[in-house]
């Protein structure tokens, strides 16, 4: 497969576009009607009255209504590519009206079409001059090209709003470092101010500055106050750890990277560092270029707006630090998850193949590959990557997850459970961390009906994280369904629901637990909880509806069917119920009640 590396975008966006004009096409034909259902939505100020239409999709003009109907519907729907598409045809309908304007211009630069968003930000220049966006696109574009005066006299107008405020600042003191001019670089970050939220900002930057000009004490103290303004930042932690080794801590350095790793385990570029210190070398600074510090800035910014939902801006953030760096690898891990929560894997992928070979995010970059594939629904294809990276190096425990959960969520648990013991032996001793390997081959075991193995796995996966309220609930329901170890098994499933009260799941676990005890009040209590939790989820419904049928609420219980028939249950679950909802159901039988045997072996 080709590469197409996010920063260069005629290759990669041209297959979305013609996409795009394509599905315009087909838009049209339905324009008159979306206009009568959007007419409450603020429409652009010159727009034109959709005219009657015959004929096909495809003989149907290019029209300003249909455009922008199509557009708004592209973003409301979070489809980048076709909502900048769109919006771009709409301005070529009226190129004179300044709400087309921005939204083709914002759209396009979020889509990455990057030399088509300069075009209208130097018409949004002349326009609307104070046009934040224009102005932070032209000026990453001049710091690009080594024209760092141009880039701070444009980021040196008064900017609106805290966000803007900031990223003008930070990118202005980079601009000045690498023009020389560290000290005035370092002042304009002094004069931020603004929310608390600036501070992590204003120190990891001025640290950053601080190192690449040598004045590496006053950036390990910087470092050190982003570290306890914000200790979960990753890029932070990495910073303070290089900065700590290169001033001859190195046993801090690791102690550091040791404490983030209970938070967030493994994480390749924090084990990258941590191997280059343990072997003696001094890691280089996080920044070694004033564009590398500027997309820095983007990058940081932009990953914090897209975790707040404010994804069209984030898009546009991570865009521009590609566009400045081509090795921002962060910022390529954070486009693509982007584009993954906005439903477009396809999208995720192109991203994701730029990622650099020499990256220690390469092979992250790979496993979220294949899961994609999987969400495209290319089975082999998903298959056939994440086994080459298990094949690669079978003791990666991310690889083997990846392709492990493919498989258990396509109910293929025998390949699952053989890609779960793959990695598993490869553990020397496992550790807490490895607690889901345990857990997942469990489950598969217990679909194979290999119970006595599965019960196995669940109680690993205990000993490695106890209390876990997941394995808690999975094993201690696994055992009420078999009857076994009853008094055990409702205690851990009660620990589960203590320990998670607000997760529907596993509140239905207790009161089907209860039911099958016999408990049937106990049962409609917790069960009715649950449907309260997760009330469009068909499981659960339906055993609510058991549960009421048991205590003679005979009309709830066909109501509950009913609903839960409605909900669109799995293939196999439906005919059970349509044929409750035609006869009742027989008085259950309650398992025994008798305590559980002291030995283990069962109730």
């Amino acid at each position: 497969m080709m590469r197409c590396p996010v920063f260069r975008r005629p290759e990669c966006s041209a297959p979305h576009k013609h996409e795009a004009f394509r599905r315009a096409r087909a838009a049209r034909a339905v324009a008159t009607g979306l206009a009568l259902a959007l007419l409450a939505a603020p429409a652009p100020s010159r727009a034109e009255a959709a005219p009657q239409q015959t004929g096909t999709a495809e003989e149907l003009p290019i029209t300003l209504s249909g455009s922008y109907l199509a557009g708004r519907y592209a973003g409301q729907t979070n489809d980048l590519a076709n909502a900048a598409a769109f919006f771009a045809e709409a301005l070529t309908a009226d190129p004179g009206n300044p709400f087309l304007l921005d939204r083709a211009f914002v759209l396009q630069l979020a889509n990455g079409d990057i030399q088509e968003a300069l075009d209208l930000a130097q018409r949004l220049q002349i326009e609307q001059s104070d046009h934040f966006i224009a102005r932070l696109l032209l000026a990453t574009d001049a710091f690009r090209a080594g024209e760092y005066n141009e880039a701070a006299i444009l980021l040196d107008s008064e900017a609106r709003g805290p966000l803007a405020e900031l990223t003008s600042g930070l990118i202005r003191a980079w601009a000045l470092a690498a023009t020389g001019e560290s000290s005035r670089a370092l002042d304009v970050i002094a004069r931020l101010e603004g929310p608390s939220w600036y501070a992590v900002f204003k120190s990891y930057h001025t640290g950053l500055i601080q190192d690449q000009v040598g004045q590496n004490a006053a950036a390990l103290e910087n470092f050190r106050d982003a570290y306890e303004t914000d200790r979960g930042a990753l890029r932070v932690v990495d910073a303070y750890a290089r900065s700590l080794a290169a001033s001859g801590d190195s046993k801090a350095a690791l102690d550091l990277l040791t404490e983030y790793d209970k938070i967030v385990p493994d994480h390749p570029s924090l084990k990258a560092t941590g191997r280059l210190i343990e072997s003696g070398e001094t890691p280089p600074v996080m920044a070694a270029t004033p564009a590398a510090g500027a997309a820095e800035v983007l990058y940081g910014l932009g990953a914090a707006i897209g975790r707040d939902g404010g994804e069209e801006l984030a898009a546009v953030f991570l865009q521009l630090a590609l566009y400045l760096d081509e090795d921002a690898d962060v910022a390529s891990i954070a486009l693509a998850a982007l584009f993954d929560r906005l439903g477009n894997p396809q999208r995720a992928i192109d991203v994701l193949e730029g990622v650099r070979e020499a990256s220690p995010l390469k092979r992250d970059a790979e496993i979220q590959i294949g899961l994609n594939y999987n969400a495209l629904d290319r089975l082999e294809e998903a298959r056939a990557h994440l086994a080459a990276l298990v094949k690669s190096d079978p003791s990666d425990i991310e690889a083997v997850s990846a392709l492990g959960n493919v498989f258990r969520a396509r109910k293929m648990f025998k390949e699952a459970e053989e890609t779960y013991s793959t990695g598993i032996a490869t553990l020397a001793k496992p550790e807490g961390k490895h607690w889901t390997l345990f857990y997942y081959r469990g489950i598969c075991r217990e679909r194979l009906k290999k119970w006595d193995e599965a019960e196995a796995d669940f109680r690993r996966s205990l000993d490695l994280w106890p209390d876990q309220p997941l394995v808690l609930n999975y094993l201690g329901y696994s055992l009420v369904d078999q009857g076994k170890k009853l008094d055990e098994a409702l205690e851990m499933i009660r620990k589960a629901v203590e320990l998670r009260p607000k997760d529907g799941y596993i509140v239905d676990s207790l009161g089907w637990a209860y039911y099958r005890l016999g408990r049937y009040d106990d049962a409609v209590r917790e069960l009715e909880k649950a449907v309260e939790l997760r009330p469009e989820d068909p499981v659960i419904n339906d055993h609510l509806g058991d549960a009421y049928w048991q205590v003679g609420r005979r009309l709830e219980a066909r109501f509950q069917w009913n609903h839960a028939r409605d909900l669109k249950p799995e293939e196999d679950i439906l005919p059970l119920i349509l044929d409750k909802i035609e006869k009742g159901m027989a008085e259950a039988e309650p398992l025994p009640t008798t305590k559980a045997d002291p030995s283990g072996s069962g109730g």
